[in-house]
């Protein structure tokens, strides 16, 4: 999901880490996964087609998963949804501050999601930390959703004050290693995402060191399934270092299919590992299901879209064309259907079908 990079305020009093040099930071943290291990595992795979998942009366990840508004019923029927187009995999977003106030709710909620997930034949790919979006997390009731805005509620994790305070970075680590050891062997979670585009927010290499931390941690927590983190725009540092250290490589991709192919082919060549993308379909940039899914198909890539159910977030509408009236667009952003079932394209539904063969 592309966001409008922000103006990054250095804030007076907070501690800073320094970033290492770049060849301690390219070097692999933990034991990583071969290549041979991470290709052996990925044969073992259905190919992977699902969508990025937040139930529809949820603005962000907070509202999703604090236990006042965790709403089993509406992710239960989304999901039903999800599973009746064939789709088997979905990338969900946590965050730490849901962890820090509730550890113990916040894992059995975590559970009773899985067992959802589960019911529908769907597995899923836990998102730790993100730099996108609003600043300044906060527990507790969450805003109303802007008007027309695109993602006027999401929430960054940690946000900025944290990011640049190294000293409470106990925190992360705790929320990080109690949320990965709790399901590190669980047959439900197929795959660990540590960082949704770590630079954006204008972060840029100031999001290195606690990059480098999500995955020390994550192999201190010695999971199971493989972990990753995505590459999304051109920040060396981080992209380097999230290839260098990702057992199964994933990446963004919002532009049309020609785009998308010709990445696919560096990648997979580049690196010779399984290769998912677990983000992509912006109608208005041509990255459509027609468009993607045959090309995602030929190459074994899978295949995470943006957006399920019109809701809370306002994802129907674009990142750069906000429609204060609140009104439909003629041509819907992300998203598939509606919170009433229907869909904002029956030709596209019954491609997607067509293609996972549902």
């Amino acid at each position: 999901m592309k966001k409008i990079l922000l103006a990054l305020f250095l804030l007076c009093g907070f501690l800073l880490p320094t970033t290492l040099p770049a060849q301690t930071a390219l070097k692999p943290t933990g034991k990583m996964w071969s290549a041979k291990k991470a290709n052996k595992w990925y044969a073992e795979q259905p190919w992977f087609v699902g969508c990025n998942f937040i139930p529809s009366t949820a603005i962000n990840e907070l509202e999703m998963w604090q236990a006042a508004t965790f709403d089993t019923a509406t992710i239960n029927k989304e999901l039903g949804w999800a599973e009746g187009l064939g789709m088997n995999i979905i990338r969900v977003y946590l965050h730490n501050l849901a962890y820090e106030q509730d550890s113990v709710g916040f894992l059995k909620r975590m559970d009773t999601f899985l067992a959802i997930a589960d019911r529908h034949h769907i597995k899923v790919m836990f998102v730790i930390f993100d730099s996108c979006w609003n600043d300044d997390p906060k527990p507790g009731p969450q805003p109303a959703p802007k008007t027309g805005v695109h993602n006027s509620g999401w929430l960054r994790a940690p946000g900025t004050v944290m990011l640049f305070d190294s000293r409470t970075w106990p925190k992360l680590e705790a929320y990080e290693k109690g949320v990965m050891r709790r399901f590190a062997t669980d047959s439900r979670v197929i795959l660990w995402d540590m960082f949704n585009e770590p630079s954006n927010s204008g972060y840029m290499d100031a999001v290195m060191p606690l990059l480098r931390k999500s995955f020390e941690w994550a192999r201190e927590a010695r999971p199971s399934q493989p972990i990753t983190a995505a590459w999304w725009h051109d920040h060396p540092p981080s992209n380097e270092y999230m290839f260098k250290n990702s057992d199964v490589i994933s990446f963004h991709n919002y532009r049309d299919p020609e785009n998308l192919e010709k990445q696919i082919i560096d990648l997979q060549k580049t690196y010779k590992r399984p290769v998912i993308c677990s983000e992509y379909m912006a109608r208005k940039h041509k990255s459509t299901f027609e468009g993607c899914l045959p090309i995602f198909k030929k190459y074994k890539v899978g295949a995470i879209n943006w957006g399920l159910v019109k809701g809370k977030t306002n994802t129907i509408y674009a990142w750069d064309d906000p429609m204060p009236s609140g009104e439909e667009p003629k041509l819907w952003f992300h998203d598939i259907f509606r919170p009433d079932g229907s869909v904002f394209s029956k030709e596209e539904v019954e491609f997607i079908k067509g293609i996972t063969k549902k």
